[in-house]
């Protein structure tokens, strides 16, 4: 019978008795699980005596003594020799030490195939004869699924409480990142926009609270002080918090908001990177935002705060692609403030609506005509607007104005509404 046991060895003696490849992969995990390491060895391969040299294990230039089992906790036999992995497991048994014996059958204690998500660790052992790869393939198939978010994660105990900023990504639930997942696997209580990858939120676990703060164009129910506040409020009763935003949180995100308040808060916080939609709405209405012998920067503005000097300059001389997040209800202003500037008229620009999901939808024009072409075709926000020679229709051949979709929902049969240039 074999009995799995989770082992805290931090600053506890390990003794590994071997200096092969073997011996030196069991020596690097038992490092990385800070516990104080004896190898007994005659020779050591180059991985072993770099560990030795750079003072993370003691080496013993001999062949083991029964004495080298002093004050371990655990034993490793990994020499290669069945007759001295034989006698140190014999030592051990009668010391009442457990002995992992790496070239055979007979050893009181396995090493599980382990993989970790955050901080729950799972392990697979054989509980009859060792079958390694076995364990690894089944190790290899459970963690696909802590990857990917599939397993509910939330602890069941009080613990400390924590916020995770998450970007989803442009909308589609298939370029949600999988770091984004996992986080959501873990989360008691999701914050949520109304932007983002929202139908990801189906997919949460019953009892997982969902709190929308989501804002509409003039209209903000939760002003951002009430958002940091809640975020706080919910980790400072031991809650995992998921705060799940649209696109990247520190791309016009207020993500550094976020943070701050909950630094000053005394409050643990991470960010995990999302797919901005600056860049992944034009992508996915085939539009490069940089293309060789066109183009070769980009400038990401915020339509509310109007144009910086750089943006306009990049625009007049055509330097760069200019795209503009939050722009549609300032668009006739960016629009004649960028005339009154020098900007050529005949400017592409391309306005593309719900981006990466179903309905997205592209409809250009010069940027002389722009305001009444969008009037005319119905624009709405959600949208990224793209000015330069990239908006231009045709710039990748025939097809190359086709929009679709990267994630998971496959590609989007939607509509491109060209107009006047």
């Amino acid at each position: 019978m074999t009995t799995m046991l989770g082992l805290q060895l931090t600053a506890r003696r390990v003794l590994v008795v071997g200096g092969g490849p073997v011996a030196a992969r069991r020596v690097q995990a038992l490092l990385a699980d800070a516990a104080e390491v004896v190898v007994v060895a005659p020779q050591v391969c180059e991985v072993l005596l770099d560990l030795h040299r750079w003072g993370l294990i003691e080496w013993r230039v001999r062949e083991v003594e029964e004495a080298d089992l002093d004050g371990a906790w655990l034993v490793h036999t990994a020499t290669g020799d069945r007759s001295t992995d034989a006698a140190v497991l014999a030592w051990a048994t009668a010391r009442q030490t457990f002995c992992v014996d790496a070239g055979g059958a007979d050893g009181s204690a396995r090493t599980p195939a382990t993989t970790q998500q955050g901080d729950v660790l799972l392990g697979v052992v054989s509980a009859g004869a060792p079958d390694p790869g076995r364990t690894a393939a089944v190790r290899d198939a459970l963690a696909e699924h802590l990857r990917e978010g599939r397993v509910d994660l939330r602890r069941r105990r009080t613990h400390p409480g924590r916020v995770v900023l998450v970007g989803g990504g442009p909308g589609d639930v298939g370029l949600l990142t999988l770091a984004g997942r996992r986080a959501l696997a873990e989360a008691d209580v999701v914050v949520t926009d109304r932007l983002g990858p929202v139908a990801v939120l189906d997919e949460l676990a019953p009892g997982v609270e969902i709190v929308d703060v989501g804002k509409t164009p003039g209209h903000h129910p939760v002003p951002q002080h009430e958002i940091c506040r809640l975020l706080v409020e919910h980790a400072q009763r031991g809650r995992v918090v998921v705060r799940l935003k649209g696109g990247d949180p520190f791309v016009y995100g207020r993500g550094g908001e976020e943070v701050l308040a909950c630094r000053q808060a005394g409050v643990a916080v991470e960010v995990v990177p999302g797919v901005s939609s600056a860049f992944a709405a034009p992508a996915a209405a085939g539009i490069p935002l940089t293309h060789r012998g066109t183009v070769g920067a980009v400038h990401v503005m915020n339509g509310h705060d109007g144009w910086s000097s750089a943006a306009l300059a990049g625009l007049r001389d055509g330097s760069c692609t200019v795209v503009v997040l939050m722009g549609v209800g300032t668009l006739a202003a960016l629009a004649g403030e960028a005339l009154d500037a020098g900007v050529d008229p005949t400017t592409p620009v391309a306005l593309v609506e719900d981006g990466t999901l179903p309905g997205q939808r592209v409809t250009r024009a010069g940027l002389a005509d722009v305001v009444d072409v969008a009037a005319a075709a119905g624009v709405r926000a959600p949208a990224v607007i793209v000015l330069g020679a990239v908006a231009a229709a045709g710039l990748l051949g025939p097809d190359g104005d086709t929009p679709r979709t990267a994630g998971a929902s496959g590609p989007g049969a939607t509509g491109t509404v060209t107009m006047a240039s």
